[in-house]
């Protein structure tokens, strides 16, 4: 499964050209301090990019799955092996 990234508005679009206003609000975002969740690929890469000194990025791991993988106690205390 591709990653996410986590994008964040950082600075204001007022000022900035029409095109920058566009692509930040293609991205999701509406307001100072917004944080959307995008999927990570080339084309969302490619608007972050061109908005870069407007918006601060992370990178999103895809979500452990510990509760699924831990293993079971019994009565008596003792965690049973999956097989």
């Amino acid at each position: 499964m591709p990653g996410k990234l986590r994008v964040t508005q950082t600075k204001s679009t007022i000022s900035h050209i029409a095109r920058n206003r566009a692509t930040v609000r293609a991205l999701g975002l509406k307001r100072i301090g917004h944080t959307v969740e995008i999927p990570d690929n080339p084309a969302t890469r490619g608007m972050v990019r061109q908005v870069r000194f407007l918006v601060s990025v992370e990178e999103v791991d895809a979500p452990s799955r510990k509760h699924a993988a831990a293993p079971k106690a019994t009565a008596d205390g003792e965690a049973e092996e999956k097989a």
